[in-house]
C-alpha cells in the first residue's frame, strides 16, 4: 500500500469512526476562534472553553477587547498559562482587526500569519473551520498519529509534517481528517499512556501495528 492509498483508507475509516468530529474549541464568531486558538497553546481546549466565558462576558466584541488593557485580559486568561504573552498577542490582534479589517478577521492565510501570535497551525485551523478552505492543522495529535500510522517518516517538525501531508491528503479532506486525528488521539492513540491498539479502527493498516513505541 502506497502512502497515498494509506491516507485515503485512514480518511475513510476515521470518517466512519468519528462522523461528527469538529473543532473542540467553542466559538460562535470567527474572532472568538482566533482568541481561543491563541489561548490553546500549551493548554487544553476544555480549559480554554471555560476561561473564555469570563473573557467574553466582560469583553463581548472585538472593539471591547481591543480597548481593554492587556493586564486586564491577562488577569482573566492566566489559568491558560503564558498569560502575559497571550494577553499581549490577543490585545494586539484585536487592535489590528479594528484598525485594518473593520472588526473582522482576514480571510487569507498570508494575512492571518501576520497577526501577532498566529502561526501556521492556527492559520490553517481558521482557514478550514471559518472559511471552509483546504487546511492541514499539524497539532500534537496530528504529528504523533501520522508518524505512528506510517504517513510521516519520523518527523516531528510541524511545518515539514504539514508539507508532507499536503502531498498525501486530498485538499477537501484535510480539515476534517485533522479534527478526527484529535478525537482518535485523545480516545485511542494516546500520548501519555500506551495506545489502545486493541480498539483501534485502523490497527490492521497502521505501521505501528501494536508494536511498542
Amino acid at each position: 500500500m502506497t502512502k497515498k492509498e494509506l491516507a485515503l483508507e485512514l480518511i475513510d475509516r476515521l470518517k466512519k469512526e468519528y462522523p461528527d468530529a469538529g473543532c473542540t474549541l467553542d466559538y460562535n464568531q470567527a474572532w472568538k476562534l482566533l482568541v481561543s486558538v491563541r489561548l490553546a497553546a500549551q493548554c487544553t481546549d476544555a480549559r480554554v472553553n471555560v476561561v473564555v466565558k469570563d473573557l467574553y462576558k466582560k469583553y463581548p466584541d472585538v472593539k471591547a477587547l481591543a480597548e481593554a488593557p492587556a493586564e486586564d485580559i491577562e488577569a482573566i486568561v492566566k489559568p491558560c498559562g503564558l498569560g502575559h504573552s497571550k494577553a499581549k498577542d490577543i490585545s494586539a490582534c484585536m487592535k489590528i482587526l479594528m484598525e485594518q479589517y473593520g472588526g473582522n478577521i482576514p480571510n487569507t492565510f498570508e494575512e492571518l500569519l501576520k497577526l501577532p501570535g498566529v502561526g501556521r497551525k492556527s492559520a490553517n485551523l481558521i482557514m478550514g473551520d471559518v472559511f471552509g478552505k483546504p487546511a492541514i492543522v499539524t497539532d500534537t495529535h496530528c504529528i504523533r498519529l501520522t508518524n505512528r500510522m506510517g504517513l510521516i517518516d519520523n518527523c516531528k517538525d510541524p511545518k515539514k509534517v504539514e508539507m508532507a501531508l499536503w502531498k498525501l491528503i486530498p485538499p477537501e479532506e484535510g480539515s476534517g481528517f485533522c479534527h478526527r486525528l484529535v478525537y482518535h488521539g485523545r480516545d485511542v492513540c494516546t500520548a501519555r499512556t500506551k495506545p489502545y491498539c486493541d480498539k483501534c479502527c485502523v490497527k490492521d493498516i497502521c505501521a505501528r501495528n501494536g508494536v511498542e513505541d
